[in-house]
């Protein structure tokens, strides 16, 4: 706390000055009285610099040495040089500098310390960025029946998005989730369900054995305000049938590839980690899927981004984009298409929100390719596609 000023050191000195001139004046009159062969103006400048030298040198210990020791310590701070803390027990205009100095030398110290531990987080946050981008599939599988492509764009260092492709078996098991919030919290909980998910798909063959039991271990280690909307599809090679299941994320949207239109489907169910037992709650159901059709994944990190004017992209606008691509474009071309339509959309508006999409075609006598391990790249994610049909 800052001292107050209980004795001036302005005042202390014309207090010094008024006793030395009293002093000086009494002496030469007093002298003169004694004795009347004192020449008074010899005696007078005598006495009067005697107490000048005096005057001078307490003026010296008073205010000149602790100025002096003041100043040199900020010349040290104000040129980067060490410099020490100065301790007074001063009450008047020297020692409010000197406490004002230490004052300042302490918020330099914490600022400093502050920036060494940003820069120390920032570290670990660009390692645990790393750690989760090495967890995300770093390209597409090549499934028998389908083709894959999906994109995903982090909206900060930490995203609270996931997705991935396991095949086990016959069945491959493709899914998209978006955790409640951004940062770390919502990486630990995404690495904690693609945790559970892959243990459980070792476990389990259907998608509704793997989420409620994902869920059950999930609710058991996270506190109750976070939670992970996902939707699994499971693709079976030999019967040639999909199914999903919801668990409260966005709608799944499905390209008929004869009707050229896109249909939408609630993906209902309720998000991982809510409830302690979601065996109810949600369902897995089939998907009828013809040659060329094309299921299309997103988070609501698409339909919830915003242009300059505040409008949002919208589930409308996506799926114009998906029935406009899909029509002259393979499903490579549609998620980069639609993610360039999208990023033209949102132009320099900064988003807030993760973003994945995934388009998975089924493929068939008349539709065979390969897709090229550049498919997903997040750092890609306005490129244009090269891909026909």
């Amino acid at each position: 706390m800052l001292p107050f000023v209980k004795s001036s050191v302005v005042k202390r000195a014309f207090v010094y000055f008024a006793v030395f001139t009293l002093v000086v004046v009494l002496s030469a009159y007093l002298m003169i009285s004694v004795d009347q062969r004192v020449m008074p103006t010899e005696y007078f400048f005598g006495t009067l610099l005697f107490f000048v030298i005096c005057f001078i040198a307490v003026f010296y210990f008073e205010v000149g040495r602790p100025l002096k020791i003041i100043l040199i310590q900020m010349k040290a701070l104000l040129t980067g040089k060490r410099y020490k803390r100065i301790y007074t027990n001063r009450m008047d205009e020297i020692g409010i500098i000197a406490h004002f100095f230490n004052e300042v030398t302490k918020s330099f110290e914490k600022v400093s310390m502050d920036i060494k531990e940003g820069k120390r987080m920032l570290s670990e946050l660009e390692i645990a960025s790393q750690i989760q981008k090495d967890i995300l599939p770093p390209e597409c599988p090549k499934v028998p029946g389908l083709t894959i492509v999906a994109k995903n764009r982090p909206a900060v260092e930490l995203g609270g998005d996931s997705f991935d492709f396991i095949t086990k078996g016959d069945n491959t098991f493709i899914y998209v989730g978006d955790v409640t919030g951004h940062g770390v919290p919502a990486a630990i909980v995404m690495t904690m369900v693609n945790t559970l998910i892959h243990t459980f798909v070792d476990v389990y063959d259907n998608s509704y054995d793997v989420l409620v039991n994902t869920n059950k271990q999930l609710k058991t280690r996270i506190k109750s305000t976070m939670f992970m909307t996902l939707l699994m599809l499971r693709w079976n090679s030999l019967s040639k049938k999909m199914t999903y299941v919801g668990a409260g994320h966005e709608h799944l949207l499905i390209y008929r590839a004869k009707a050229g239109k896109c249909e939408m489907r609630q993906s209902g169910g309720i998000a991982l980690g809510m409830v302690p037992d979601n065996s109810k709650l949600i369902k897995e159901m089939d998907i009828d899927l013809d040659e060329g059709d094309v299921v299309v994944l997103y988070t609501d990190g698409v339909t919830e981004g915003r242009n300059m004017a505040g409008e949002l992209y919208g589930i409308d606008r996506l799926k114009e984009s998906v029935e406009q691509f899909a029509n002259e474009y393979g499903p490579e071309g549609i998620v980069n298409h639609v993610a360039q339509n999208y990023s033209n959309f949102v132009e320099n508006h900064i988003q807030d929100d993760d973003v994945t999409l995934i388009a998975v075609q089924i493929m068939g006598e008349n539709l065979k390719g390969e897709l090229g391990s550049s498919s997903l790249l997040s750092t890609a994610w306005s490129g244009e596609s090269t891909a026909k049909k």
